[in-house]
């Protein structure tokens, strides 16, 4: 029974498969998280949480839990947080590698977070373009995360990226703590909106998927109270495990790279001399204000 933190915590069926068709079990999914939790706590850190379960293991039952359970030990940190339709919901925290090793054997194999901590939860600390491609065309994907890093950098706020273990890429801007989520959803749809009048036939910021007729979707609408993103460093529920990594933007500009490509099988040498989220914490800038001829007119030209 390992100890970590200080804490004994008792894996349950670590030859469990998890992932049938790779052999993957829950004593590989545990050492994973024991082994990234170094990485992965500072960026999740004080963030409530939302876990994906597979019990089972993938392509069986999934269970989205937001609320922790009564029976999860008190060392684990907990945040009661407002539901802004009426009464209060208590999340668990990932403050430390015990916290990931309990939650990796209670069959969590992906892990999503908010955008905003416990010590202001109205207030988000980062900006999220998360670019959903309709089809496997991911040069387009990679060129618009570099349009997207040019245009926010125009405004002096500081870009990074990560895959997302599925299709697309994560563009985040870490940001001073804003007044409030809906001001952040305002930019990111006028940044959204700019990005796509530039390239109409590859990109739009339409919602409905009907109206998307095969366009890259710019989706804003994780920058919301009560929202939350894939975890940086999680593992997806998909074949091989791929993990949702932060990259370079050196990777993003090169054609091998892949949304999926860095999987429990390959993500130590992928590691191996990099941490690329390293200085994110000291990238921190207020939020521009925007004016009203930065934003598009009903053209999606700007003014």
């Amino acid at each position: 029974m390992p100890i970590i933190d200080g804490h004994e915590i008792a894996i349950t069926n670590p030859q469990k498969v998890l992932f049938p068709d790779d052999g993957i079990t829950k004593g590989d999914l545990v050492e994973y998280y024991r082994r990234i939790a170094d990485r992965m706590i500072p960026q999740v850190r004080d963030r409530p949480l939302h876990m994906n379960r597979f019990p089972d293991g993938i392509g069986r039952i999934v269970i989205q839990q937001k609320r922790i359970p009564d029976s999860f030990p008190q060392w684990i940190k907990r945040a009661t947080v407002d539901l802004h339709r009426g009464g209060t919901i208590t999340h668990a925290l990932i403050d430390n590698a015990a916290t990931l090793v309990y939650l990796a054997n209670y069959n969590m194999i992906t892990a999503h977070v908010w955008l905003s901590r416990i010590e202001a939860p109205e207030q988000p600390d980062l900006l999220i373009f998360d670019l959903d491609p309709a089809d496997e065309d991911f040069s387009l994907v990679r060129r618009t995360a570099i349009s997207l890093r040019t245009l926010l950098e125009e405004l002096r706020l500081v870009a990074f990226v990560k895959t997302t273990g599925s299709r697309g890429l994560h563009v985040v801007v870490p940001i001073s703590i804003a007044p409030s989520f809906e001001e952040v959803h305002v930019f990111a749809d006028v940044i959204a909106q700019r990005l796509a009048a530039g390239d109409p036939d590859h990109l739009t910021t339409e919602f409905i998927k009907q109206k998307r007729e095969g366009r890259l979707f710019i989706d804003v609408n994780r920058n919301a109270y009560g929202q939350t993103v894939v975890a940086p460093y999680s593992v997806r529920a998909k074949r091989s495990g791929p993990i949702a990594v932060p990259i370079a933007w050196a990777d993003v500009e090169s054609d091998a790279l892949r949304p999926d490509g860095v999987t429990m099988g390959n993500v130590w040498d992928w590691l191996h001399g990099r941490d690329d989220w390293k200085e994110l914490e000291q990238m921190r800038r207020p939020l521009p204000r925007l004016t009203e001829s930065d934003k598009p007119d009903r053209s999606g030209r700007r003014r």
